[in-house]
């Protein structure tokens, strides 16, 4: 079975320093800096996820499609803010350090999931990428689809501390997600 991301299709397609100019030029005010710090690092794990998915020679020539959208950055912004609004310790102001969010293993899934390349099998390749290293585990009997979205996945990689060993600067609870699958009760995917 499939089932398609609902972004904003034909929306303006973003790379990574087009999305961190954006953050890092926000209000302070509106975004910490170390939101805006943490937010930066979701997109770059992304990026780099992307970039040796599709074979690119840099993060900075990966365009984003689905996660490019406005709602997948308000997604990945919000759920830093609200973690930030909360007290739960974020690590360091550099973005790095003694993170207090853990992680309970990621449900893999299966089926199939429509996207601007395609159809592609569940998970999709780079959110395949970002979960390396992650615990995982099979998904709930009889549900299909995608358990874990790229944004998912990118924020919960920088939240628990899981960063690709070649991470450099420049180079969400899913509960609703549960539910919406038709699996009351699942404990979600992302526990400060």
């Amino acid at each position: 079975r499939s089932h398609s991301h609902d972004h904003q299709s034909g929306s303006k397609l973003r790379n990574l320093p087009q999305i961190k100019q954006m953050l890092q030029s926000a209000p302070p005010q509106h975004i910490p800096p170390h939101v805006a710090i943490l937010a930066i690092d979701a997109f770059t794990a992304l990026a780099h996820a992307e970039m040796h998915t599709h074979g690119a020679e840099s993060i900075t020539q990966v365009h984003f499609h689905e996660v490019g959208a406005v709602d997948s950055i308000v997604d990945t912004v919000g759920t830093l803010l609200a973690l930030y609004y909360l007290g739960v310790d974020l690590g360091g102001e550099d973005g790095y350090g003694g993170v207090a969010v853990t992680c309970a293993p990621l449900p893999m899934g299966e089926g199939t999931v429509w996207t601007d390349h395609g159809l592609l099998p569940v998970p999709a390749p780079a959110t395949m990428r970002l979960m390396v290293g992650m615990p995982t585990c099979p998904g709930p009997k009889g549900v299909t689809g995608e358990l874990v979205t790229p944004t998912a996945a990118a924020l919960l990689r920088v939240l628990t501390g899981v960063y690709y060993s070649d991470h450099t600067e420049d180079g969400s609870d899913n509960g609703s997600y549960w539910q919406a699958k038709g699996v009351p009760g699942r404990p979600p995917s992302m526990i400060p």
